[in-house]
C-alpha cells in the first residue's frame, strides 16, 4: 500500500497535502497523526508543524486496474489499460486491441462494453460514500458511436418532415437515447420522447405540426 508522511503548520493542512499526492479521497485512506504542531516558547523557539502519515487502503485506480486485467484474461483478449482520474470520474480505456478483439470487447451497439463499464463501476463503489462514475471506452468507439447517432437522428428527422410522420429507432439504452434527443433538441419541426421498457425503449422523432 502506498504511504507518505507530509508536514504542515496544522493536522489538517497536512493531510489534505498527502491527500492530494496521493490522489484519493480521504474515506479511501487510513491517517495516522505522528506529532501535533506546538508554537514552542513565546510562540518563536522550538516551533513544531503538524506530521502525519497517510496510508491508501483502497485505491479506486487500482481496483479498476485488477479488475479490468482479470475480464480481459478471462476474455482472452489482449490490450493494455491506461486509467486517468479527475475528481470524482475515472476514465478507462482499452488500447493496442487487434480489430477481432475490439469486436468482442464493444459487442453489439456497445452492449458488452456497456455491461463491463457497469460491472466496474459496482466493483469501485463497493462501500463508498462518494460516488465515482466509471466511463469505459476502447480505441475512441463511444465517440465515433455518438457521431453515427448524430448523423442517423438528422436523417431521420429529416424523414419524419419529408413524410410527416413519426419514426421509431432501434431500441437504444439511455446513453445513447440521450444523444439523440440533444442532437435534435433545438430542431423546432421535430419533437421526441422515448418509449418501450428497459431494454428495448426506443426513441421517437416526430414531425411537429405547428398552426399559425
Amino acid at each position: 500500500m502506498k504511504s507518505i508522511v507530509k508536514t504542515s503548520k496544522t493536522v489538517d493542512e497536512a493531510i489534505e497535502i498527502a491527500l492530494s499526492e496521493l490522489d484519493v479521497d480521504k474515506e479511501d485512506a487510513s491517517i495516522e497523526i505522528l506529532e501535533e504542531p506546538s508554537k514552542g516558547l513565546f510562540g518563536l523557539i522550538g516551533a513544531k508543524d503538524a506530521k502525519v502519515r497517510v496510508t491508501v487502503t483502497n485505491d479506486p485506480v487500482e481496483t479498476v486496474s485488477n479488475f479490468m486485467d482479470t475480464i480481459l484474461e478471462k476474455m482472452n483478449v489482449k490490450g493494455k489499460v491506461n486509467i486517468s482520474r479527475k475528481d470524482l470520474d475515472l476514465y478507462v480505456e482499452v488500447k493496442g486491441v487487434n480489430t477481432t478483439d475490439m469486436g468482442i470487447i464493444i459487442g453489439k451497439r456497445g452492449n458488452t462494453l456497456d455491461s463491463i463499464q457497469y460491472l466496474l463501476s459496482l466493483a469501485v463503489n463497493q462501500n463508498r460514500e462518494k460516488y465515482i462514475r466509471v466511463l469505459l471506452d476502447t480505441e475512441n468507439y463511444r465517440k465515433k458511436r455518438e457521431e453515427t447517432l448524430i448523423r442517423l437522428a438528422k436523417k431521420m428527422a429529416l424523414k419524419a418532415k419529408t413524410e410527416r410522420r413519426r419514426i421509431k429507432l432501434e431500441p437504444m439504452n439511455p446513453y445513447e437515447r440521450r444523444i439523440i434527443h440533444s442532437a435534435l433538441q433545438r430542431d423546432r419541426n421535430i419533437e421526441t420522447h422515448s418509449e418501450g421498457e428497459e431494454p428495448f425503449r426506443k426513441v421517437v422523432i416526430e414531425f411537429r405540426r405547428r398552426f399559425i
